[in-house]
């Protein structure tokens, strides 16, 4: 049987290690009245990196049980706001650096998140 894989949202982060809450939401149809109406799970979350905050949408897998209640691992990180923010920032001081290059302090662009989703993103992820 192939592995149950769902995309949800990241809703609690940084509070256990190595482990997210994320929710998945589905949409089904009332049998009497036929309106759609929105369900969701919440589901505990192997991280292995520490990667994922708040917010991030991500693809997560069934595995076998790593904990009592975690039955899921990180997949694939779709989209991640915090560090499209933080990439943006570096882009725009950059893009100031290059049209002053006269100011002597440079502003350190680099941060733990960028660095640590650039290792993941190079080693892929085995099953």
């Amino acid at each position: 049987m192939p592995p149950m894989s769902f995309f949800g949202v990241v809703t609690k982060a940084g509070f256990m290690n190595k482990t997210v809450t994320v929710t998945v939401t589905r949409q089904i149809q009332h049998q009497l009245t036929s309106k759609r109406i929105a369900r969701s799970k919440k589901y505990l979350v192997h991280d292995e990196n520490n990667i994922l905050k708040k917010d991030d949408e991500v693809y997560i897998i069934n595995c076998a049980p790593i904990s009592a209640s975690k039955r899921f691992k990180l997949h694939q990180l779709v989209k991640s706001p915090e560090t499209e923010r933080e990439e943006a920032r570096a882009k725009r001081l950059r893009k100031e650096m290059k049209q002053n290059p006269t100011q002597q302090s440079e502003p350190s662009t680099s941060s733990p998140i960028l660095e640590a989703l650039s290792e993941s993103q190079a080693k892929p992820l085995s099953f």
